[in-house]
């Protein structure tokens, strides 16, 4: 898989407007801990679940075209199956900047998903959690952080 660039994550942590696809519907889930640090850095966070009708006090979407005004980027937290279909959708909608979140294990990052983003022009982080990144981070994210520039995986 290409390594995700410095630049991709600086352009989309530059966007005002970001949906978050599979954010849970329990408030402990770290997909929430996700939304509610991107809106408390002020962004227009925009959840979208089709099992959940609020997330966070705002309204939950079922699909990212139900969305209105669309999202400069999407995050994914969702399954590789479901980030291809998404990313298709992101494609279709003209959204240019698409982060596939993984924290442990594959998360939302498959190859197909990834593959279609670089066809399409989208820019992609593949495979990076946002909380390396975000300002105000602690650990275990500084931590992991420092692992990966330590071990040279870190996006350059």
């Amino acid at each position: 898989m290409p390594a995700t660039s410095r630049a991709a994550v600086d352009g989309f942590l530059a966007l005002k407007r970001i949906a978050i696809v599979g954010v849970s519907s329990q408030e402990k889930d770290f997909s929430r801990t996700i939304f509610r640090k991107f809106s408390e850095r002020g962004y227009d966070v925009v959840p979208v679940n089709p099992a959940i009708a609020e997330a966070e006090g705002r309204r939950c979407y079922a699909r990212l075209s139900d969305v209105s005004p669309a999202p400069e980027g999407v995050l994914l937290m969702t399954p590789p199956a479901v980030s291809e279909q998404v990313v298709d959708e992101c494609v279709t909608l003209g959204i240019r900047n698409v982060w596939l979140h993984r924290g442990a294990g594959q998360g939302a990052v498959s190859i197909a998903a990834v593959k279609t983003c670089k066809d399409h022009g989208i820019d992609v982080v593949a495979g990076e959690c946002p909380f390396m990144f975000l300002e105000g981070s602690h650990f275990p994210h500084k931590l992991h952080l420092w692992i990966k520039k330590l071990t040279g995986s870190y996006p350059q």
